[in-house]
């Protein structure tokens, strides 16, 4: 009886620490995409993949910069890069992100002048 009774009580903490494992992970992933120069990445290559150097002057940065952040993008899994010649192609790794995209533009372009006037969420 009291083996039942540990066992019951241990599963809601169990599946609460899951739960907040898999909310931080979210959060994670989703911040990946919060910082604006890894967003203006991922936009960029929707619409296919892109040599290092057309991003670097698509966003005017520098190459280092732009280099760590698609370094970012790739260890978590946004983006992948091929090697051709001597030049580095990225692209994204999965369909779902450009979905991902519409449908935050969507909730943007609902809310835009609430989200504007949000303070408690930095930028």
């Amino acid at each position: 009886m009291l083996c039942q009774m540990a066992r019951l009580r241990l599963r809601p903490r169990t599946l609460e620490a899951s739960q907040d494992s898999a909310d931080l992970l979210y959060a994670k992933f989703m911040g990946g995409l919060a910082d604006s120069t890894r967003l203006r990445i991922v936009r960029f290559l929707v619409d296919g993949p892109r040599s290092v150097g057309e991003i670097i002057d698509h966003l005017g940065m520098s190459q280092s910069r732009v280099s760590n952040h698609l370094a970012c993008l790739k260890w978590c899994g946004y983006v992948d890069a091929e090697r051709q010649g001597r030049a580095v192609f990225y692209r994204l790794t999965d369909r779902r992100i450009r979905k991902i995209l519409e449908l935050a533009q969507a909730v943007v372009a609902d809310n835009a002048s609430h989200i504007a006037a949000c303070t408690r969420i930095p930028v």
